[in-house]
Formats: structure tokens, sequence, C-alpha cells
């Protein structure tokens, strides 16, 4: 992709430094992460220190002050060599703190905004349960109000940073009768459950947050991909939430965790675009060094084809990435965009990264090459905040929605 089309020389300059971060200091414990299913702790409070959990995020909220197209390169870059790593910025950014910075109050921004940018605690977002996934608005658990405080019970399935975080943002229901405008979202928080590791590092842990009581992580899920990503249920037992830790007005809960989708959709496009990027540059150098019949494979036909299909597709998602990151900037509408980008680039990276491993044959099936862990990792992206399913719904129903209504 021609970077002066989307990119002035700021984002190539944070395209070096995560890339940088991402060769010298993800890749070589990339295996290692995800055959021990560890948080990669020090590798995220560098992520801190470099501001690549606040990009978007203006300095006077504790955030780099960049944009929207610098995040997404962020994301991109370190998901290259670890989707992993790469879903933490994005999960942490889009689902944990951006509701708070477009729903909050000054006050909510002022006392959580800064402690999530800077990486000094991490956050999530509470909105799937065991039977809410692709239908959200079959959320079960409830916000009784009871005075100044809200009473909520109820379980989160499938949380990234459900253990690690300290901040989440949770839909619960407050007005039963009322079907999705009868939900409305809460910022709570609890203790990291890696407090000792925490509080050796210095990062992870925010004293200053409380503890509700009844507020805790559950299963840890032990997954096909992503494993060094934290995922996790969340439990709610009768937790009292201060009114004042409500998000938004009553009831606004769906409408603006519909918004956030929008925003995570192109976090996971570019998530793809990277894993499939770094799928495609492994096949490259593996098909220009590995002989048969006394040539090097790239110069066969069939795998010169197949890189050549890969490089076209992956130049098409990136487009499509940049685009719809490029209209969110702009403050355009950009909800098809973003369902097209998530479309057409997770089930991208599940081609590509299928081929890279036809291209290393029978050491692509082995832990001694990447390509198979990219294709675990890739899997996700098809289903995670919104499956391939509820986009193709999306997308038909921005195309027929002139058509009906007029």
């Amino acid at each position: 992709m021609h970077d002066s089309l989307y990119f002035a020389e700021q984002h190539l300059a944070v395209r070096e430094m995560v890339r940088a971060f991402a060769r010298d200091q993800v890749a070589p414990v990339a295996a290692r992460f995800d055959e021990s299913q560890e948080f990669p702790w020090e590798n995220v409070k560098t992520m801190g220190e470099l501001g690549l959990l606040g990009i978007p995020w203006s300095e006077e909220l504790g955030g780099a002050g960049l944009d929207t197209l610098s995040f997404m390169i962020a994301i991109e870059e370190t998901a290259k060599v670890c989707a992993s790593h790469s879903i933490t910025i994005s999960a942490h950014t889009t689902l944990g703190t951006s509701p708070i910075v477009n729903f909050g109050t000054d006050e909510q921004r002022a006392r959580y905004v800064p402690i999530l940018a800077s990486g000094r605690v991490l956050g999530g977002f509470g909105l799937t349960e065991p039977g809410a996934g692709s239908d959200a608005g079959g959320t079960r658990t409830t916000a009784v109000r009871k005075g100044d405080r809200y009473i909520l019970n109820g379980t989160k399935r499938f949380i990234t940073h459900g253990g690690v975080g300290e901040v989440f943002v949770v839909t619960a229901v407050t007005d039963p009768a009322a079907g999705t405008r009868g939900i409305s979202s809460f910022i709570l928080t609890k203790e990291s459950c890696d407090r000792a590791l925490a509080d050796s590092l210095g990062v992870g842990h925010d004293a200053s947050l409380p503890a509700m009581p009844g507020f805790r992580s559950g299963k840890k899920e032990d997954k096909l991909g992503w494993r060094a990503s934290d995922t996790r249920e969340l439990i709610f037992e009768d937790v009292e939430v201060p009114v004042e830790n409500r998000l938004g007005e009553e009831g606004k809960g769906f409408i603006n965790f519909m918004k956030t989708l929008d925003a995570g959709r192109v976090g996971i496009a570019a998530l793809s675009i990277g894993v499939a990027q770094g799928a495609f540059e492994q096949a490259v150098a593996y098909a220009g060094t590995r002989k048969q019949f006394g040539k090097a494979i790239g110069e066969f036909q069939a795998i010169g084809f197949a890189l050549a299909d890969m490089a076209t597709e992956i130049e098409a998602g990136r487009h499509l990435v940049y685009h719809a990151a490029w209209l969110a900037q702009n403050g355009h509408p950009y909800g098809k965009e973003a369902a097209m980008a998530k479309l057409f680039c997770s089930e991208l990276a599940m081609r590509a990264t299928i081929k890279a491993i036809q291209v290393h044959g029978g050491y692509g099936y082995t832990k001694d090459y990447p390509v198979e862990r990219f294709m675990r990792d890739a899997k996700i992206g098809e289903i995670g905040e919104g499956t391939s399913e509820i986009q193709r719904l999306v997308i038909s129903r921005h195309l027929l929605k002139g058509l009906i209504e007029g």
C-alpha cells in the first residue's frame, strides 16, 4: 500500500517504533508464551512505557495524543509477530478504555482514563454471556437500583483481561421490560489476579481503585489461539456499584456498546492483516531458501502463484482497514466499512495462514516454525467482536437500509 495515501511522517515513525519493539522484544518470546499461556507482563509494562496502551487518547488524559491510524498501525505491527500481544493493545484501548472516553462524565474520565492510558492497569469489556453471544440483546446480568447503588448479579464469558484487568465496563439489564433499551453500562473495579507479579513489576495494580466485593474473575479459558492473552469469566454476586459508576444514561448501554464494537471491528481487522502479513513474510522467506528438485521452491509456479494471491489479498485488506480507520478518525459514519474490513480481513487471515503452512510443507505443521501459531491465532478473528455471519448481517442491513426506509 502506498504509504502517503493514508500516512504522514508521524505514522511512519510510530510504525518504525512498534516494528522495532515487536521484532526485538515480542518475537523472541512469542512461542514460549503461546506454549505456557502466561500473560506477558514484562512486555505489557514496556508497552505502557512506550505509550502503546493509550495511543488515541489526549495527553491531558495520560495518552499519547496520537490518532486512530496510529492505533491501527500499532495493532497491525504487533500482530505480525504475536496476535496475543496485539489483542492486548486492541482490547485494552477500544473495549476497556474507549467507552469511558466516549460516554463517561468528566469525573469518570479523570478518574479512570489516565491509569488505563498509561498502562498502569489493564481494562476490559464485559458484554458476552453464556447465553448472549451474537444475541447481545439477550443479556441476563441484572442491575437493580437500591438508593444510591445498583446491585449487580450475573456472569460474563470470554472476557479479554478478565483476570489480569482491574477496570471493566460491563452491561446489565436495568429495565427487563424494555428489551435492548433496558440495558445500561457500568464501570466496575476489582484486583488483578496476578497481584504478586504486578507488585514486583510495578504495573497492573492501582491501590486507589476499590476492589468491589462480590466481583471476581472465574475460569481461565484454555484456547486454540491467542494463548498468551488472558480470557476468563467475570462473576457478579450482589456487587454494590455506586450510581456515579453508571456509564451514560440508564438504558443507553446497548446503543453505546454497539458503537464501541464498530471501533473494535476495525481493530480486529488490523490485527488480522498483521497475522496475514506475518505469515506471508514467513512463507516468502521459506520459499526463497527451501530447495526441491535443485531449485528454490519459490521458482515453481504453484508456489509463486500462491504467494501472489496472498500479497494481492493482503494489499486489498489493508486498504479496507485504513479506509475505515480514516473515516472513523475524520468523524464520518463507518459502521459498514468496519464490518467489511473485519469480515474480509479475518477470513483472509485464515486463507493466508493456511497457504503459508502449505508453502512450508511438513515443517509448517510443526512448532519449529511460527506459521502454525499464526493459523491458530487467525481463527478467532472470524468469531470475536461479531462473527463473520454477524458482519454479513450488518453489511446487508446497511445496503438495504435506504431501500427499505424509502
